[in-house]
């Protein structure tokens, strides 16, 4: 049997220093029956410090520590621990230990949660785990697909052996278009090809490589491991150099050049052969088309099992040719859909993209076909549905958006690190069968998504912080949870004969849930103004179509909705928050909380959150700062006050609550109330060792003051208020960050 950790747990210190006794399969659960009235979500003690940090070590390793979410690519794929913590002290009564239950076997029988905007199944997730009963729902399909396939019941064994069938029956063929031949004959695979975008010089017509720097591979820690591969502009060599180096000579041609400068800086390029500078989108948009790409070099995986930088061969360049005429015998080989105009796509659209295949090669292309054809012949329903997944997942690391991270860490950044669909100018073809050595290729992500999907759902366990002679690190609580799998129900009269999961596809303001019916809404809306989850999503969404069918939420080509709750308008983002929140109060009971997540860096995103709950009849009862999902990700980096910070923003139908009669002073009446609280809050961060951004402040101010208004006598009075200081809203901030958030 897997031993396990357990903690005796009273707070933050104790979480650290504290002896771990084992938990074995044979001690009893506990059973929390649902409490009618204050819930420990709604105490002030709620211990955000203590969750932060151990959510902090799931941050960074999601994909390991909550693999089910992250099966397939979602976006805002929230934290675990945190919604384990949520889901707990939203039904547990106020004055429970909180911390002691997260590590303790829980049950919660006869309770069902509802999200009405699942994502990537977090909720779900987390409340199935505590042994409740859970209703998904969300507009998007590629999201439902997603937990729909994370949540399955999969028989591992029958899992290996349709995949040993698959690459028995497509990966020599795989393997066969992405061979390299060595100078003495022998023939090795390549893990990845290098291409550059290439576009003609307005002025000589010349073919310009758009090179930000000759500089193509370097590793993760330059200054650790200084060595780097740099092109050569004139004769293609692959020079071997450290990655700061601002003069080289070619070991081939001998001459002279600086490889941290190609021809392009920023949005212009210059054409090595006329010295002509011009803008590369125009330039671009001009010409009509797609920019065509140039391969310059491969990385290849040598007999011994080293690898080696080489540059471009003939044979390469066969390679394609052959690869390119065998795609254009095959019919209907891929899926053909327009790409629409969006905040999100017109990137892509305005270097002439136009269709959604035009994101790959023809190599890739070929090799996404054959993959497909074999996943379209599985007689399986779920075991089709898993490979899908499995296929739809890759494809974010298998086009010609995706980038080189270098060596030292997953070496192919996926399209979508920026949130954007950013036209890379240095793209990486990976194999997309893969070897031991690849990354984001079919079978390693075989391996790494789905069998550690599946063995998490055998056996779940929890994220738990060790101080160890003042070293952290984390380790692993097993034996807590039941095990995940389920055939889960298509309507909600299906569930109530007594399934445990209902998952559906469609708008969560309209719902097929009898009117309260649900103990809880736990959930996390998207924001109005940020990724648009629907026009990033559609990438996936045609090729899943393609394989699986014009059926059930598959009948559209584009996931894009006009009744989705995203939308770059904050009227129309407020509107139907707003219905998906009446839905929501509708079909909660009265006693039952609404619970979501919630941060904006702008006046209007507080705004229109209040604006939302007000007039769905619901009102704030507590807010706590937590850690957000991401901690690494490219957006945050290139943010000068990054927000680090989640609020969980706890709701009650307002029907049930005090109303505020203050004489509508906000400074007087609100504003102290609402700094105190703040100011706790950052001192708590401060004491657990968190340095907190200015944004991060902003957003537990904006949520104290949100609380605070959300009981005034009406939505009018309450916005009045909000947008009549600003500036001493302002101001608040500041001292607060002043005072308390800097170090």
């Amino acid at each position: 049997m897997r031993t396990a950790l357990k903690l005796p747990l009273h707070n933050a210190k104790n979480i650290e220093q504290a002896k771990l006794p084992i938990v074995t399969p044979e001690m009893p659960s506990i059973v929390i029956p649902l409490c009618s009235g204050a819930r420990a979500i709604e105490d002030a003690a709620f211990p955000f410090e203590s969750l932060s940090d151990i959510a902090e070590m799931e941050s960074w390793r999601k994909e390991i520590n909550r693999p089910l979410s992250h099966i397939h690519k979602w976006w805002a794929q929230r934290l675990g621990t945190v919604f384990r913590a949520v889901v707990l002290s939203t039904l547990a009564p106020k004055g429970s230990n909180v911390l002691n239950l997260f590590y303790s076997r829980v049950k919660i029988p006869n309770v069902v949660i509802f999200d009405p905007f699942m994502g990537s199944g977090t909720t779900v997730t987390e409340t199935v785990k505590l042994g409740a009963r859970a209703i998904g729902r969300d507009i998007n399909s590629v999201a439902y697909f997603l937990v729909r396939n994370a949540l399955a019941i999969h028989d591992r064994a029958r899992v290996l052996e349709m995949f040993s069938a698959i690459e028995q029956d497509v990966a020599p063929k795989l393997r066969s278009l992405y061979e390299a031949q060595l100078p003495d004959g022998r023939r090795v695979l390549v893990l990845y090809y290098f291409w550059v975008k290439t576009v003609a010089c307005p002025q000589c017509e010349r073919s310009v490589d758009l090179f930000s720097s000759y500089i193509f591979a370097k590793h993760a820690y330059p200054w650790k491991f200084p060595e780097a591969r740099a092109v050569c502009p004139y004769c293609g060599e692959i020079n071997k150099m450290r990655f700061d180096t601002t003069e080289a000579f070619c070991s081939n041609c001998s001459k002279s050049f600086n490889p941290t400068k190609g021809t392009v800086q920023r949005q212009t390029a210059v054409c090595p052969c006329c010295a002509h500078e011009f803008p590369i989108g125009k330039t671009i948009r001009a010409r009509g088309s797609a920019p065509e790409h140039r391969l310059y070099a491969k990385l290849v995986l040598m007999p011994d099992g080293s690898k080696e930088y080489l540059s471009a061969d003939a044979f390469d360049h066969a390679l394609v040719v052959k690869a390119d005429k065998e795609l254009k015998s095959k019919k209907n080989a891929f899926p053909i859909v327009l790409i629409e105009p969006g905040y999100n796509t017109n990137q892509a659209l305005g270097y002439n993209y136009r269709y959604w295949h035009e994101f790959f090669n023809s190599r890739q292309l070929l090799s996404l076909s054959i993959l497909a054809d074999r996943i379209k012949a599985i007689d399986e329903p779920s075991l089709q549905d898993l490979f899908v997944c499995l296929f739809s997942g890759m494809l974010e690391f298998n086009n010609m958006f995706a980038s080189y991270k270098g060596e030292g860490t997953g070496a192919v950044r996926h399209m979508f690190s920026h949130h954007i669909l950013k036209p890379e100018r240095m793209p990486l073809e990976a194999n997309p069968w893969g070897t031991h050595k690849s990354s984001g290729s079919f079978s390693t992500m075989f391996k790494n998504r789905i069998l550690r999907a599946i063995d998490y759902a055998t056996k779940p366990f929890e994220m738990v912080l060790i101080n160890t002679d003042g070293k952290k690190s984390g380790g692993k609580v097993y034996d807590l949870s039941e095990a995940i799998g389920y055939e889960c129900a298509i309507t909600f009269s299906e569930f109530s004969n007594g399934r445990r999961v209902y998952l559906s596809c469609g708008d969560s303001s309209r719902t097929d849930l009898l009117e309260k019916s649900v103990d809880a809404v736990i959930t996390d809306p998207p924001f109005f103004d940020n990724v648009h989850y629907s026009q990033l999503a559609d990438f996936f969404h045609v090729w899943q179509r393609y394989i699986l069918g014009e059926k059930s939420c598959w009948t559209e080509p584009t996931t894009r909705s006009t009744n989705e709750v995203q939308n770059s308008n904050a009227d129309v983002f407020t509107d139907r928050l707003c219905a998906v929140w009446r839905e929501s109060y509708r079909v909660l009971k009265d006693n039952g909380l609404l619970v979501f997540t919630y941060h904006h860096s702008r006046g209007e995103g507080w705004s229109s959150v209040l604006k939302a709950l007000m007039d769905a009849g619901f009102g704030i009862v507590a807010v706590h700062p937590v850690k957000a999902e991401m901690s690494g990700a490219t957006p945050k980096k290139q943010t000068k006050e990054p927000i680090n910070l989640d609020i969980i923003i706890v709701c009650r139908k307002l029907k049930n609550l005090d109303r505020h009669k203050w004489n509508g002073d906000l400074w007087r009446g609100v504003m102290p109330v609402a700094a105190n609280q703040a100011a706790n809050q950052i001192v708590r961060f401060n004491d657990s060792g968190r340095t907190l951004s200015r944004n991060d402040v902003r957003i537990i101010v904006m949520s104290q003051l949100l609380q605070q208004l959300s009981v005034s006598v009406s939505t009018e009075s309450a916005l009045a208020l909000l947008d009549a200081n600003t500036a001493e809203i302002e101001s608040i901030i500041d001292n607060l960050h002043i005072q308390h958030a800097k170090p």
